[in-house]
């Protein structure tokens, strides 16, 4: 798909916002300024010099009513790059909202990857609407993209793949590359295949640009190459591209024929969508959470996490109503108590961030690799408990005038602070071990230990040594 020159002109600096690449304030001023007046021309202008990816981000921004009115005046330009740029939490509304011819030549524009991603999740009779737009042979590529599992390197991987027999020269494979029209709009490497359509190795461009046209492929072939399966997890795909430093990757079936080939954007796509995921289980609110979602999806989303932590406090709140007599008798535990939870889940939070990006990036593995960082682990949450012991300790003393107060705050500190730790890291270890996603409930997890765990030193202590 060809990208439109238009998009490609450099913007003024004023239509640039602070960092130099995204609209500026004055930018987008006039766009909206163009939607309210109803403005198609001024519009055409604004949107004139814009990346396709930043008029996707434009109308993701959009409330409902306003991307209504944007895409009636609009809708004649959107092309598949944009199309392919837009959120999917908006897409289908988009989708609707669009001329059907529009939507067709948009669909005919895109890459069988971008297709793929497009109509993945769609009904049948929706889908077959979209793909009827293609001719029967990019159809039918589509299609047996869609044949494989979801999340798998075969829906990620494009159809559209450049190959030649290794003993091919420099010159053949450039003049053949000159006389085809059917070619991807982006491809780095000549993939090198048998007779049987078995990858043998690649050629990037730049290698082949560079050598002498009497040269032979095989000659050429780069130490990189690696095939994929198509029934690899797509997360398994994001790794091996960046562990290897790839920029595109043959994929290839159960009997090793090649059936397409992912390209860095895609592999780097799938790696940024694992890292939100990760962020989003992390704070509770749903892998799939998006400024754009409405009121009820947003709360469907976060409902569920929020009542389990209500579940957690509770089991909290048993805690101290143990030890209720104790904090009536001495008033003081009732203020310094949140502080010792507190730090505890403050410090199990830092270390449960480092392990499960760790255990996303397949750092944090083999046995002597593991134990090493629990150990680590455990020291730090040692150390800062006993840097902090001493401050709560003297902040305790000059504010209640009592010495055993200090030392059972001290002591709690540590204690919390120790256990946080080996909570942060062992808790995400042990859900990985038990296959279940360690971003998806440590949080509650280490919470709920670190409260437990904090009220049960600190009142538990303070019972003994104070009453």
């Amino acid at each position: 798909m060809a990208d439109d020159p238009k998009r490609e002109q450099s913007k003024a600096p004023s239509d640039r916002d602070e960092g130099g690449y995204g609209p500026g304030a004055d930018l987008l001023a006039r766009i909206d300024a163009a939607i309210d007046a109803d403005d198609r021309p001024a519009l055409n202008a604004a949107l004139e010099p814009m990346h396709a990816a930043d008029i996707a981000d434009l109308i993701e921004r959009l409330d409902p009513a306003r991307r209504r009115r944007f895409l009636a005046m609009y809708s004649d330009e959107i092309d598949g790059e944009i199309l392919s740029e837009i959120d999917e939490s908006i897409r289908d509304e988009v989708l609707e909202l669009l001329p059907r011819d529009v939507v067709d030549e948009a669909v005919r524009e895109m890459d069988s990857d971008d297709v793929v991603d497009l109509v993945e999740d769609m009904d049948e009779p929706e889908r077959a609407r979209i793909l009827s737009a293609l001719d029967a042979s990019d159809r039918a590529a589509v299609r047996q993209s869609l044949a494989y599992p979801e999340y798998s390197a075969g829906r990620l991987m494009q159809s559209e793949v450049v190959t030649a027999p290794d003993h091919w020269s420099v010159a053949q494979t450039i003049d053949f590359i000159r006389a085809e029209d059917w070619l991807p709009e982006q491809f780095y490497h000549v993939i090198l295949v048998d007779p049987r359509r078995h990858p043998t190795g690649y050629v990037t461009l730049g290698r082949l640009l560079a050598s002498r046209r009497d040269a032979t492929l095989r000659d050429l072939a780069e130490d990189s190459f690696r095939t994929v399966s198509a029934f690899a997890e797509e997360g398994d795909v994001a790794y091996v591209f960046n562990q290897y430093h790839l920029i595109s990757a043959p994929v290839v079936d159960r009997d090793d024929r090649l059936v397409g080939v992912i390209t860095i954007d895609d592999a780097m796509a799938v790696l940024d969508e694992e890292h939100e995921e990760d962020i989003l289980r992390l704070a509770g609110v749903g892998d799939e959470s998006n400024i754009s979602d409405s009121v009820t999806e947003t709360l469907r989303q976060r409902l569920p996490w929020l009542m389990v932590n209500l579940v957690t406090a509770i089991l909290a709140s048993l805690v101290i109503a143990i030890y209720e007599t104790t904090i009536q008798e001495v008033v003081a535990l009732a203020v310094l108590m949140p502080i010792v939870a507190s730090m505890g889940g403050n410090a199990g939070t830092q270390t449960l961030t480092v392990a499960v990006r760790a255990l996303a990036t397949r750092s944090l593995s083999g046995r002597r690799n593991v134990w090493r960082v629990v150990r680590r682990e455990a020291a730090v949450g040692l150390l800062n408990g006993l840097a902090f012991a001493v401050v709560m300790g003297v902040v305790a003393w000059i504010w209640f005038d009592g010495v055993s107060l200090a030392v059972v705050i001290g002591i709690a500190m540590i204690v919390n602070m120790a256990i946080a730790a080996l909570a942060g890291i062992l808790i995400p270890l042990a859900l990985e071990r038990a296959g279940a996603d360690p971003a998806l409930a440590s949080g509650t997890f280490v919470t709920t230990v670190t409260d437990v765990v904090g009220f049960f030193a600190f009142l538990g202590l303070a019972s003994s040594v104070l009453t």
